[in-house]
């Protein structure tokens, strides 16, 4: 839930990489305020550049280390700006749902809607229009097009149980299925004029495909803290804002990275080591050390043959398509770790941090789960897939 800035908006025309968004900050912010009074977002305004705030309820609280590492930041740096993480979990009763129990449950699915989701905010309000008709186990199998009219009429839907067919007609439709699965519609409701995916003249379709690259960052534990402790399960962690390539150019590498994290007290599961007898067991009932996490999320630039694309040869359970992908990172994206993964050590050490140790994950792009790209947008149909 964080917002772009025109640092992320006007990037490729600022780096000179690729071509410009032909949309800024100031013409999305309306609709950035829009969807968050609707989803609830709780988080703390900071007033930065490069990341704009939000419509927020109250912010939830940063653990006793996790605050001691803030404000030793703030005395150590002046671009380094700690904050609780911005999510759409409801820190107050907001539009009918209930607010967060603290359970850290939320992928159960949380029967208070805590959580923005489908099932607890937008399907209801759309249930509550009697305009809606929920059709379940579906599958939008292709987009149906008009050659005369040059306008995509419907859709064709199977039915996953059945296998049977049905198309539904519209005079507006939207491709709500993220960035894999709507590529892969518009791939397989290519036409006779359309041959490489509906509306792809450009052969951009499925192209520039990204995620954030990540599994790197540092730890250290904490001392000092041993009669404190935290309440409930917080499904929450930190932010810490991008601060490279914000104010000042990085010699090695455009864009930039933020860290997730935060810090916690070892556990029971610290028992999977050496020990037996009863002062061990004892042992794992009182909380263990302190520990602070930096996770580092970094920008991945876009590359043209980073691409997604329809294999005709391996089919699905229902008989369709599937999606070859073809991703991977590189000189830009291994600098920038190489300096997220020096700054989150640089950065424990000066908050106090002891057994400071760096990680360097496997890469591989989907790890991150953010994808983004493979329909971009653009000012010339030559060159983008949508239009502003």
């Amino acid at each position: 839930t964080y917002r772009w800035s025109d640092l992320d908006f006007g990037a490729n025309k600022r780096d000179g990489w690729e071509i410009d968004w032909p949309v800024r900050y100031k013409e999305i912010a309306p609709w950035y305020s829009y969807v968050e009074k609707f989803a609830g977002i709780s988080g703390e305004a900071l007033g930065l550049p490069q990341l704009p705030d939000s419509e927020f309820l109250p912010p939830m609280e940063l653990n006793c280390v996790e605050d001691h590492v803030k404000n030793m930041l703030g005395q150590h740096y002046d671009d380094r700006h700690l904050t609780i993480g911005r999510v759409a979990n409801l820190t107050r009763p907001h539009l009918g749902r209930g607010q967060c129990q603290r359970r850290n449950l939320c992928y159960r699915g949380c029967p208070y809607g805590a959580y923005f989701s489908s099932q607890s905010s937008t399907l209801p309000a759309a249930e509550k229009t009697g305009n809606m008709t929920l059709q379940a186990n579906s599958i939008v199998e292709k987009v149906l097009f008009d050659k005369e009219t040059r306008k995509a009429t419907g859709v064709r839907v199977v039915d996953a149980n059945t296998g049977d067919v049905t198309e539904y007609k519209a005079k507006v439709i939207f491709l709500c299925a993220s960035t894999l699965n709507t590529t892969w519609l518009l791939f397989n409701s290519a036409t006779d004029e359309y041959s490489n995916g509906l509306g792809n003249s450009s052969d951009v379709l499925g192209r520039y495909l990204m995620d954030h690259h990540y599994q790197m960052g540092a730890n250290a534990d904490f001392e000092g803290f041993d009669d404190k402790y935290y309440f409930g399960g917080r499904p929450n962690g930190i932010y810490l804002p991008r601060f490279r390539n914000v104010n000042d150019k990085h010699p090695d590498f455009i864009r930039g990275y933020g860290y997730q994290g935060g810090a916690s007290r070892a556990g029971w599961k610290r028992g999977n080591g050496p020990g037996f007898g009863e002062e061990f067991k004892d042992g794992l009932t009182n909380p263990g050390p302190w520990n602070m996490n930096l996770h580092c999320f970094g920008e991945v630039l876009p590359y043209k043959d980073n691409r997604a694309i329809l294999n005709h040869n391996i089919k699905d359970k229902h008989g369709m398509p599937t999606l070859d992908i073809n991703v991977t990172h590189r000189a830009n994206e291994k600098a920038m770790r190489k300096d997220g993964i020096a700054q989150a050590a640089e950065m424990l050490e000066a908050a106090g941090g002891k057994n400071v140790q760096t990680r360097d994950g496997i890469d591989h792009p989907g790890f991150g789960i953010h994808e983004m790209g493979s329909a971009r947008m653009g000012s010339d149909s030559k060159t983008s897939f949508v239009n502003k």
